[in-house]
Parts: C-alpha cells; structure tokens; sequence
C-alpha cells in the first residue's frame, strides 16, 4: 500500500485558491448585509440603531445554530466525497436539508409568537424607543429563519463539493436586494427598521431558492434526490448530528455568553449600545479572511480525513492556519488606519464615536496575534469530527472568561464598555492554549464521523 507521505496531494494550490478566494468574497458580502441594515437605518436615529443590534444578537445566535448544522453536513458530505462515495455524500445532502429546515421553521415560529417577551426576557428592561424598534426587526427577521438555514445547508454542500463560487454569487444577489430594499423601504418609503427587516427577507428568500434550484441538478457530485419525496436515514442523520449538534451546542451558548454580556452592556446607556453595533459591525471585517479559511477547511481537511491521510489532513491544517494569520495581518492592520473613516459612517454623538474608535483599535490589534487560532482552528479539528473537545473548550472559556471577566471589568471595575471587550480579548488567549495544544497532539486525527 503507498504510504500516506508518498500519496498525491488532495488539493493543488490552485484548488485552494479558488476555494478560499470567493468564501473570503462572501464573507465580506455576509456582513455588509448588517453593516447595510445599521448604517442605512442610523438616519433614523439612535434608539433604531440600537433597536436593530440586539436583535441582532440573537439573530446571530441562532443563524450560528442553523450553520454549526451546515457545518456538520458538510463534514459528513466531504469524508464521503473523499472515501469516493458519491451514494451516500448525496443521501446526506436530503438529510441535511430536512433537518436545518424543519429545526428552523420551529424557530421562527416560536419567536413570532413571543416576540416582546422574549426581548425583555433576555435583555430585561429596555428603554421603550429602543424596544419597539426592536420588537418590529424581531418578527420579521423570525420571518426569514428557514431561509437562513437552507441557505447555509445548501452553500455548505456546494463548499464540500469545493465549489465555492456558488454561494458566492447567492450572498451578491442577496446584497444587491438588500441594500436596494433599503434604499427604497427606509429611504423612500420611511418604514425605518421594517424596512431593514423586510429587505433582509427579501434577499434571504432569493438566497435560498438560488442554491437550492442549483442543488437540484445531479450533474453536481452532490445533488438532491427527489427532495420532494420525503425520507429518513437515521445513521446519516446521526452523523450530522455528531458533528452538527456540539458544535451547535457551542456556537449557541458562546451566543447566550454574548447575549448576557449584551444586557449588561444595556445598563451602560444607549451611547454605550450604539458604540457597541459600531464596534461588532467594524471589527468583523477583520475575522473575514480567517472565517473564509475556517470554512475551506472543513472541506479541506474533511476531505483528508474521508482519504484516511492523517498526514495531508495536518499539513494542510498547518498551511491553512499561516493564511490565516497573514490574511489577517493584512485586513486588520487596514481597518486599524481606516477606523476614522469607516465610523464616520455611522450618525453618532462625539462620545459615542470616540468610545468606539478606541475600542476597535485595540481589537485589531489583539485579533492579529490571538483570533485565527480560536475560531479558524477549531474548524480544522470539526473536519476531522473532533468537534466535543472543541465544544467544552469553548463554552467554558465563554463562560468563565469572557463573561467571568466582563462582569469583574466591565461592570466591578468600572471599565465599561471596554472592559467587555478586553474580557473577550482574554477569552481568545485561554482558547489558542487549548486548541494549539491539541493540534499538535494526534487524537484529534483518531476520531470518527462516517461508518
């Protein structure tokens, strides 16, 4: 048998080029989307801006939820793909799709029912201008959920498939409706947060459609077979779940932790609320390279592993893990110097302004050196179905750092708003301990996702 070290290479250079180039396209593309909603809707006023964030976090928490399920079909589908197995890799396609969708309509439903209270649940007592521009972006963001999630189940299928041009050319489409919604909608026609909202729905609904019509086509390696027939392969299901459900786990309570933190960053004013929006929305340029390679990953290494080549699955990982700090080198030093500009974007007082400058120029900074190793490493260990160890790393450092310390700085110490953001710096640097000392070990290259 030809040893692992002598075998071919998986990918070329050129395959992880055009992999990883358009995920980083569309990364940009994903959050323009909420830079769009907060940006064009600060015309409005401060408490509309504030109103859209909140609801933003949780809208993050569960779109992290539908993609940790993306992510575990797309583990299942690329170690089949790379044992070449194109039967089962399409079989798990229809179950991927069956369960992100009908975890998602349940979701939505549940969250248009119980919509202001949940709102006052999470964040307890919110300034009443804020919540009713919260409330009214709530339900109609519950609205596009099931969209959300075939989007994602259907974009990760496609990066399995090592075709990322795809979802590409969905997250254009949908930002090009989006912004267009806005500027008619909000501008136009003054619905201010409803027009944001039903914008994103718009363009949500045309995302998912795109991806899942081209899905349809069984010239793709993967494909979806009679989707209108329903069926249930309880094996493949528990696959995905193997992979899908901690890394749900995770993503859904790092998402708690920030919801948690969010309600305590409430009590600090609405100066503080809108610095914050400013802040997620600015510094999340910054992850777009690393989350590009974190997602080429999943392929990449998932691949490796379905090829039983523990070899290539690590040196990959290792040449994934470089771009990803160089990349991020690049962009975070850019946003460093153009932070100025990109906040005088936003309609905000002196204070709030000079509050969020301060804080973002730390975070690019720090995120250089610590950021890739927290969440692009982990993705590397997902692929090869590590994904428990990457679950209890996580939430305990969430839980006892990140919001541990957010409490002690934040709020004992008087630091405020920064002292949140520091706490969160001091979570990534306890998570690259963990996730590097793992990486270098070989019991992450011994577990098993297909039968």
């Amino acid at each position: 048998m030809t040893q692992q070290s002598e075998r071919a290479p998986l990918f070329s250079a050129q395959d992880l080029k055009k992999l990883i180039l358009p995920l980083i396209a569309e990364q940009f593309l994903a959050v323009t989307v909420g830079m769009a909603d907060t940006v064009m809707v600060s015309s409005v006023g401060e408490a509309a801006v504030s109103g859209i964030s909140i609801v933003d976090q949780i809208n993050t928490l569960l779109i992290q939820v539908f993609a940790a399920l993306a992510t575990g079909g797309a583990v299942v589908a690329s170690q089949y793909l790379g044992r070449r197995d194109r039967e089962n890799a399409v079989v798990s396609a229809k179950q991927l799709y069956y369960v992100t969708f009908s975890l998602s309509f349940l979701i939505g439903v549940i969250c248009v029912l119980t919509n202001r209270h949940l709102l006052s649940f999470i964040y307890g007592r919110i300034e009443p201008d804020v919540m009713e521009n919260a409330a009214t972006y709530f339900w109609l963001s519950a609205l596009s959920y099931p969209f959300i999630a075939v989007y994602n189940a259907g974009a990760a299928l496609f990066r399995s498939m090592g075709n990322s041009k795809v979802s590409l050319y969905a997250s254009l489409g949908m930002n090009i409706i989006n912004i267009g919604g806005n500027a008619l909608l909000i501008y136009g026609l003054h619905w201010g947060v409803a027009g944001a909202a039903a914008a994103s729905l718009l363009s949500r609904l045309a995302a998912a459609v795109m991806v899942t019509v081209l899905l349809l086509n069984p010239g793709h390696p993967i494909y979806l077979d009679r989707l209108h027939q329903p069926s249930f392969h309880a094996s493949m299901v528990k696959s995905i779940l193997r992979i899908g459900v901690p890394t749900g786990l995770e993503n859904g309570m790092f998402q708690v932790g920030k919801l948690l933190v969010a309600g305590m960053i409430t009590t600090y004013g609405t100066a503080s609320i809108a610095a914050n929006a400013v802040c997620n929305n600015v510094t999340s340029m910054n992850n777009i390279p690393a989350s590009a390679i974190g997602l080429a990953a999943v392929t990449v290494v998932g691949r490796c592993i379905g090829a039983q080549d523990t070899v290539q699955a690590r040196r990959y990982g290792v040449r994934l893990m470089g771009l990803a700090h160089l990349s991020m080198a690049v962009v975070s030093l850019l946003v460093f110097f153009a932070s100025p500009v990109l906040v005088g974007f936003y309609e905000m007082s002196a204070q709030t302004t000079n509050l969020a400058l301060e804080i973002i120029r730390i975070v690019c900074l720090s995120s250089i050196v610590f950021w890739p190793c927290s969440f692009t490493l982990p993705q590397i260990l997902r692929a090869a179905g590590d994904a428990k160890y990457t679950m209890a790393v996580s939430m305990f450092s969430m839980w006892v750092f990140r919001v541990g310390f957010s409490v002690v700085l934040g709020t004992w110490l008087h630091w405020g708003l920064l002292g949140v953001w520091v706490a969160m710096i001091i979570d990534w640097v306890v998570r690259d301990v963990f996730f590097i000392t793992r990486f270098l070990g070989s019991r992450w290259l011994q577990k098993k996702v297909i039968e």
